[in-house]
């Protein structure tokens, strides 16, 4: 997991307060905003989900308080859906000033009727994903419809949403009045992906429907069979993720890696402004090195020594298993774990001279199966025979030069 707590002003000047959730293993090729739900938060298990989800394919996915909720200052009561739009622009303005400009929005429920609202205004986004989202802004006055009629009369009520008290005001129901779903959903032109439970009791699945005839193409529909509106099974939030993540790829521009060539085996390569992060090619497969964050770098990757002591892990666990096989013997699993450190050498005089450290491999082994004491032993002596032991323990030349 990987995150940055942010924070950022709205149109008002009002602090917003929100996460921003980063991939674990590169830099995010492309940004996301998502839209919490009707009086929701950032911190709703579902938007964690889902947010940890698309991450984890490489997004970064800023999740924030709209304003008067949460974290987030100002007051619930003063705002409108007017206002949920606004902060989406003012969440895409803090992405583009800071990292790079949001090209996809995901919004929950209300948040998904606010996104595609703020779409039109946030000129940077490719593609739209909603969730259980309402055809219309005013789908909220039926969660109001106890109310409504203080709320006309005597121009507020304190309305129950979710087992919270939250005042709405007139201006509110207002602000609905004056915003013509259907203009705004044909006149998109932009990739939508809509979600919907047909079990939702919330936002009837009618409203999908509606939502899909309105859009143009290309548009996709994706049936959360069973699911709840709040997604609050894990597995549900996290298919929403994982789906979102992959049908957006088709529309969003992604950055092709340069694939590494060379005749020799394994090659390395580092840019002037990519601190640590290096890229690597070994044999066949690609992977990144890297250096740890207190140290400097991203954290993307092993670092060096960790690829080495790999590199002998590996190498002593295949040894292991192939002259067990050789031999007929039960070696069902064998662990290996190995650490890397400079120690004093055991018979030095001058300890504090940095010529008396020596490079140390801690290399603990497990092995699992029928075996005897005796083959555990010759296992023990196999192990300091396998050809990466044998590499790092004999004198090694290491010839470089320069190449166009």
């Amino acid at each position: 997991m990987n995150f940055i707590n942010v924070s950022f002003r709205n149109k008002n000047n009002q602090k917003l307060i929100g996460r921003l959730e980063l991939p674990a293993n590169r830099h995010p090729h492309n940004f996301v905003i998502f839209a919490h739900c009707f009086t929701g938060n950032k911190n709703f298990s579902a938007v964690i989900d889902i947010s940890r989800a698309l991450s984890a394919q490489g997004y970064g996915v800023l999740r924030f308080d709209f304003t008067g909720l949460g974290q987030s200052e100002g007051e619930f009561a003063d705002t409108n859906f007017s206002h949920n739009i606004d902060d989406l622009v003012a969440a895409a303005d803090f992405l583009s000033e800071n990292y790079h400009p949001p090209t996809l929005l995901v919004g929950h429920s209300f948040g998904g009727t606010a996104s595609l609202y703020a779409s039109d205004k946030i000129k940077s986004v490719k593609a739209v994903a909603v969730i259980g989202s309402p055809a219309d802004p005013d789908h909220v006055k039926h969660l109001l419809k106890n109310d409504l009629e203080e709320i006309q009369q005597t121009g507020k009520a304190i309305v129950n949403v979710g087992g919270r008290d939250f005042t709405i005001k007139k201006s509110f129901l207002d602000d609905l009045d004056n915003k013509a779903y259907d203009e705004v959903v044909q006149e998109l032109k932009k990739p939508l992906l809509i979600f919907h439970s047909p079990q939702d009791k919330i936002v009837h699945i009618d409203s999908a429907e509606n939502l899909y005839k309105a859009a143009r193409h290309p548009k996709s529909f994706i049936s959360l069979d069973g699911a709840d509106h709040l997604l609050t099974k894990e597995e549900d939030a996290k298919y929403v993720g994982n789906v979102c993540a992959s049908w957006a790829l088709r529309y969003l521009k992604i950055q092709d890696e340069d694939h590494l060539q060379s005749k020799h085996e394994v090659v390395a390569s580092l840019d002037g402004n990519d601190g640590f992060t290096t890229k690597m090619k070994l044999g066949d497969h690609y992977l990144t090195a890297d250096e740890p964050k207190d140290f400097g770098g991203n954290n993307f990757g092993p670092n060096p020594y960790e690829l080495v002591s790999g590199g002998l892990s590996a190498c002593t666990a295949m040894t292991l298993q192939l002259y067990s096989k050789r031999k007929k013997w039960n070696l069902e699993n064998v662990e290996v774990h190995t650490n890397y450190s400079k120690e004093h050498a055991a018979d030095c005089e001058n300890c504090e001279e940095e010529s008396t450290f020596i490079e140390t491999f801690d290399r603990s082994i497990k092995l699992e199966g029928d075996l005897s004491e005796e083959q555990r032993e010759k296992l023990l002596e196999i192990a300091n025979k396998c050809p990466v032991h044998k590499t790092l323990v004999s004198t090694v030349e290491i010839k470089s030069k320069l190449v166009e």
